[in-house]
């Protein structure tokens, strides 16, 4: 069970030795302590929780700064995943995860909260396609058309329609991406490919079996 935390910076292009060229995003990761350990026999599911970063004090509850000492730092929890045979060992309270706890070429899943565009339309949303702008038409080129069928619908709107609203903000997880380098004395990896989230993000990295 491999996992740590960092923020998004930004994307550029590495080189290997072979002269390929890898887009890739860099990852600036502090290192974590481990503030926790959950057990399905006292706590019901098996899990890490670990401490890191700074975070603002009014984003901590009182319960937050007494579980760390008055620490300002950012908690989070890594759950062992039984399905893919995860299990928590030689880890203890106190102890220390940096980014020598990954190696280049490691497989990795990582989440984070992609970034928010606010109230949109349709056709920004879900790709809708737009009316024609033929002679005559006004207002209505970028409108989601009827919402409410008749006959068997009732006239109602049914669940689950593509309609005009907030986009973005949501968390994704994005799976099967590669290390392609790893920078310890400055806690610096390079993920192949994007990563969702603004400069800045919290993202949360774990490894995963190869696909």
């Amino acid at each position: 069970m491999k996992f740590i935390l960092g923020t998004k910076d930004r994307m550029t292009q590495v080189f290997d030795e072979k002269g390929v060229c890898y887009p890739v995003t860099i990852l600036r990761v502090s290192p974590l302590t481990v503030t926790g350990i959950k057990s399905s026999d006292k706590d019901g599911y098996d899990a890490v929780q670990v401490a890191g970063g700074d975070q603002k004090e009014s984003r901590l509850g009182k319960a937050d700064l007494g579980h760390q000492g008055g620490a300002k730092k950012f908690v989070k929890e890594f759950r062992a995943r039984a399905t893919q045979g995860e299990k928590i060992e030689g880890v203890e309270i106190g102890s220390i995860i940096d980014a020598s706890a990954f190696a280049p070429g490691d497989t990795v899943a990582v989440s984070a909260i992609s970034k928010g565009k606010g109230f949109q339309g349709v056709v920004k949303r879900h790709g809708f396609g737009g009316d024609f702008a033929s002679h005559g038409r006004k207002h209505s080129l970028r409108a989601p058309g009827s919402i409410g069928g008749g006959g068997r619908n009732g006239g109602r709107v049914i669940k689950g329609m593509r309609m005009a609203g907030r986009m973005g903000s949501d968390r994704i997880t994005v799976k099967n991406l590669k290390i392609v380098q790893i920078n310890k004395d400055e806690n610096i990896i390079l993920v192949k490919g994007a990563i969702p989230g603004r400069k800045g993000t919290l993202v949360e990295v774990r490894a995963v079996a190869a696909a």
